[in-house]
């Protein structure tokens, strides 16, 4: 009698599949799964659940202590960026940015930002992903080269062969943080493959999907990736928010100066901004009503005082900003106080690129 017959694995596999469904343990390390349950977020250093009770105590302890752990979050991350405040807020904003609803097509509180002005072919923007990689919980660096571009498989594709999915770059995890160094491209051409790349990339930032090639048809797959794109010049891809580094402190040694920032942290200081990052995402944010006609009001008046400069884009980045500045606050409602804020705050970014603009031509 053949017992091979009886092996149903024997009957349906070609050789191809048995070799690539079954690598040996040493490549791949097997984890059987009897029970599982998805968390909340993937944070060691908080309760795994923050609507119990006890997690309740945890939540309500930080939050007390919220005002000065954003001060020295904010000093911290200045110094990285080289005396800059105004890019520390906008980098802590990005930080607790993140996908809370999608309405038809458009994903809601995503936050791309473009950090242009950055030194090229730099180690500065290396020891930013550095910084990043230290505080949250998943990350990615990807280096724009042409040859990157051309010759890295960015979206997963299906093998048909050996009956198995190949992954690809954007293929993260929820509430990764990718880092994009375009400081590091060159002049050169794109193929058909780059070309591809490029646009994937651009789906990602743009649509938080990403489209999973199964040759006969694509598959979209939602996603929640915070995108950071450090650039010389404005960056090719599309970004929620551009601003423009202005360094007040040229180190002498670039290398030293970012490395003796991360070790003057203590540890118990670097696991604050870990909470304080991760936590802030996951509350609730509301706008009263009393609060959006106020909003809408304000608006009309800044579009009758200057009608070119102000746009539904405009007023649509201004209420994310002032989201994440009243969440960074540790508020989870919009004040008229960080409306204002959140005002000047676009003003001075604006104003920046608006000056570099006079400086350069046109190239913003």
């Amino acid at each position: 009698r053949d017992s091979s017959a009886l092996d149903p694995m024997e009957c349906m596999d070609t050789a191809e599949e048995q070799r690539v469904h079954s690598p040996p343990a040493s490549l791949v390390p097997r984890i059987h799964v009897i029970l599982a349950q998805k968390l909340q977020h993937i944070n060691p250093l908080l309760p795994a659940c923050l609507n119990e009770e006890e997690s309740k105590t945890f939540v309500s302890n930080f939050m007390s202590e919220l005002s000065p752990v954003r001060a020295e979050l904010l000093g911290f991350l200045t110094h990285a960026l080289l005396g800059d405040s105004l890019a520390a807020e906008y980098l802590i904003l990005h930080l607790i940015s993140t996908v809370y609803a999608r309405r038809d097509v458009l994903p809601l509180g995503k936050f791309t930002v473009n950090l242009s002005g950055c030194p090229r072919n730099s180690i500065f923007t290396e020891h930013i992903y550095r910084i990043i990689q230290q505080l949250v919980p998943a990350s990615y660096r990807l280096q724009m080269t042409i040859e990157n571009m051309n010759h890295s498989r960015f979206i997963p594709h299906k093998d048909y062969a050996a009956n198995r999915l190949v992954s690809g770059v954007l293929q993260l995890a929820s509430n990764t943080s990718l880092v994009v160094d375009e400081t590091q491209l060159e002049q050169g051409q794109l193929d058909t493959t780059g070309v591809h790349n490029v646009t994937a990339l651009g789906n990602l930032i743009t649509w938080q999907k990403v489209d999973y090639d199964f040759n006969y048809h694509q598959m979209e797959f939602p996603c929640n990736i915070n995108v950071l794109i450090t650039s010389e010049g404005r960056s090719l891809l599309p970004s929620d928010c551009q601003v423009h580094l202005q360094p007040q402190i040229i180190p002498p040694n670039m290398e030293e100066y970012m490395n003796s920032l991360l070790t003057a942290v203590l540890p118990s200081v670097l696991n604050k901004f870990r909470i304080y990052l991760s936590l802030l995402r996951l509350l609730d944010y509301s706008i009263s009503d009393e609060v959006t006609k106020a909003v809408e009001e304000d608006f009309v008046e800044m579009r009758k005082n200057d009608p070119e400069s102000i746009t539904a884009d405009d007023l649509h980045r201004t209420l994310l900003v002032a989201r994440f500045l009243s969440l960074s606050a540790g508020q989870t409602t919009l004040s008229r106080e960080r409306w204002l804020r959140a005002k000047q705050l676009e003003g001075l970014r604006k104003a920046r690129l608006q000056q570099q603009k006079c400086v350069n031509g046109n190239e913003l």
